[in-house]
């Protein structure tokens, strides 16, 4: 009992101070992986002197924990982000993952010494991006990007996983029994089928499970967020069982069961944030543990260059030739590249080759735990930065806004909102609440009062309202607070507005010509742009037009466009180099290349003016 109080002590004094130190990785935007794998090795053999080299029970440990996190991921996903980004997403975390593993082992033949196969396995080892790191950084470390951008890294983070671990698992076994390549047959390719099936089958028939009994079999919320934890672990270890990635089918059944109508859905939201965090804390914490510092001196430059070379050149190849089918721009495909955060699922997989009784095993971990640990130190601390480099942080469309969603029983038509007003927001102004809201309740210095008596709304009320679903944004505009508009905010938005109603044929008339097709020339320049974004536009989305910008400043409360600006300003590219150009921006370079052979005008660069009249009014 005594040696058991002495562990929990010191157990809980670690859990404790990664905690604690959260707070000042919010403060000064370090990211947490690094915070909390720093107190692990802090307390390590090298540190305070735990001594940890439990190898299996990381793993276990850790795969359990990565579950958590990975269901939370696919929870708190909506599906409209998922929809927009699920192609680049996916093709990033699967021929993305397999482009940067043999990119890599080319280098780490070359500083390391190994084999193409065991170059391969670290490889793949260190091919996927950390989920936690990515998360944390772009919802809680304020980055506002383009929403397809954010989406595309959110779900390769989440989805890139399974890939890596069963390349890690195949090509383990093939190091550790001498086959190399080979050992390689049809049954691999097989296993790879049936895992990823598998998988996919049974996450969507998980969510289905978790939400039916969500809604048929619990009365109370306290056991709600037990239930949803226990039913996602159980389709983890059921779909592990019968062959397929628990890990795959736990983040399918996040993203069902995350965006259907579900009892106590806010608990069980809360509750599963709450139990991320000590997930993360604990699997980064016993991994540092079992790291041995003083082991890393000897392979510590060509650790360095091999973590250089993933992040300036396999990574950024990788993401360039995924992302080469997509409309994406120089400065975002430049951005996907750089956020290739390594993180905890790097450094447990690292743990395979021992297991597998790979004869250099240790050099493998130790190895990607000094890349892990460089990856978190230049590209953690330098997100936000690149991104203000390359001019893709947007504006905000709104200020704070402090809501709650509050469940109503059965199968309601209504939601019950309720809304603390903010300084300065549009509902202190003058802006009155539409009709098709109901406000019914205003708390109010402590004392509740029906809405009709409530006069003049003041700031600090608490507003409480039923409406329907779909019109929640409207209102979060509403009781938001201002937003101060900087310069360079006013200019991300272009020299002057266009109503997307005017004809396109005019706008290729003033900055073409020709560069629209038949069709085009009939549709309204808010449908041109819509088509050309893939059949949904967003805030802030771009597109480029001859030698001008078209730029999504507004939407209406059907995402419609409302409002479009014009840049007369080219946008510059990430780099001189030809790298991260999609086939878009080639086909555009090749015509233009083409016409100055031919001797004929390039389209835009006559110094065409802004068209006059109705169509350059805002």
């Amino acid at each position: 009992m005594e040696a058991f109080y002495i562990i929990l002590l010191v157990g809980t004094v670690l859990v404790l101070s990664a905690a604690l130190s959260s707070l000042l990785a919010f403060r000064f935007g370090a990211p947490l992986l690094l915070v909390f794998l720093s107190i692990g090795l802090l307390a390590g053999v090298d540190g305070l002197g735990i001594q940890f080299e439990n190898y299996s029970f990381t793993f276990m440990l850790g795969s359990l924990a990565l579950a958590i996190v990975l269901f939370d991921s696919g929870f708190m996903t909506p599906a409209h982000s998922f929809r927009i980004a699920a192609a680049p997403a996916l093709t990033l975390a699967s021929a993305g993952v397999l482009l940067t593993a043999g990119i890599f082992a080319i280098a780490a033949s070359f500083f390391l010494g190994f084999s193409f196969v065991e170059g391969l396995l670290l490889g793949s080892i260190v091919a996927s991006t950390d989920a936690a790191a990515v998360f944390f950084l772009l919802r809680i470390g304020g980055i506002n990007i383009r929403d397809r951008v954010r989406s595309t890294l959110e779900v390769e983070s989440g989805t890139n996983d399974p890939m890596a671990i069963f390349l890690t698992i195949a090509l383990s076994e093939l190091v550790a029994t001498g086959q190399g390549f080979s050992g390689l047959d049809f049954r691999f390719l097989m296993l790879f089928i049936e895992q990823m099936g598998l998988g996919l089958i049974f996450g969507l028939f998980g969510g289905m499970m978790i939400v039916w009994v969500l809604n048929r079999f619990t009365s109370d919320r306290g056991l709600a967020p037990i239930f949803v934890l226990t039913l996602a672990l159980l389709v983890f270890a059921f779909t592990g069982v019968m062959g397929g990635s628990g890990f795959l089918a736990v983040y399918v059944a996040g993203i069902y069961s995350g965006n259907r109508r579900m009892f106590a859905k806010q608990q069980i939201v809360r509750f599963n944030e709450g139990l991320t965090w000590l997930a993360q804390i604990i699997m980064f914490l016993v991994l540092g543990l079992l790291a041995t510092p003083s082991q890393f001196p000897a392979i510590l430059l060509p650790a360095i260059g091999l973590a250089l070379f993933l992040m300036f050149v396999a990574r950024p190849v990788a993401v360039w030739l995924s992302l080469l089918p997509y409309d994406f721009t120089q400065q975002e495909t430049g951005f996907v590249a750089w956020v290739g955060l390594r993180g905890a699922v790097s450094i447990l997989l690292a743990i395979m080759p021992i297991l597998s009784g790979v004869e250099s095993g240790s050099v493998f971990f130790n190895t990607t735990f000094i890349i892990v640990l460089a990856s978190l130190l230049v590209q953690g601390w330098t997100i936000r930065p690149v991104a203000e480099r390359l001019g893709l942080i947007i504006p905000p469309r709104m200020g704070a806004v402090d809501k709650v969603e509050l469940d109503l029983p059965g199968k309601a038509t209504h939601e019950l909102i309720s809304y603390r007003v903010m300084k300065d927001s549009p509902i202190l102004s003058g802006e009155r609440i539409p009709r098709w809201a109901m406000p019914s309740l205003v708390i109010r210095d402590g004392r509740s009062m029906r809405y009709q008596y409530a006069g003049r709304l003041k700031e600090g009320d608490q507003v409480y309202l039923f409406v329907a679903p779909s019109y929640t944004k409207l209102l979060d505009r509403l009781f938001a607070s201002r937003v101060p508009v900087e310069e360079d905010d006013a200019e991300f938005f272009g020299a002057f507005a266009i109503s997307p109603t005017r004809p396109a044929r005019e706008l290729d008339a003033a900055y073409g010509p020709g560069l629209l097709s038949a069709n085009e020339q009939n549709m309204t320049v808010g449908d041109l742009m819509t088509s050309r974004l893939g059949g949904r536009a967003e805030y802030a989305d771009r597109i480029r037009f001859g030698s001008i910008v078209l730029i999504v400043r507004e939407l209406d409360e059907h995402d419609e466009i409302r409002s479009l600006g014009i840049s007369l300003e080219p946008v510059e590219p990430a780099t001189n180099l030809p790298i991260f150009i999609n086939m878009r921006e080639i086909a555009h370079r090749i015509r233009d290349l083409l016409r100055k052979y031919r001797g004929k005008p390039v389209p835009g660069k006559s110094g065409a003016t802004p068209p006059e009249g109705p169509a350059s009014a805002a």
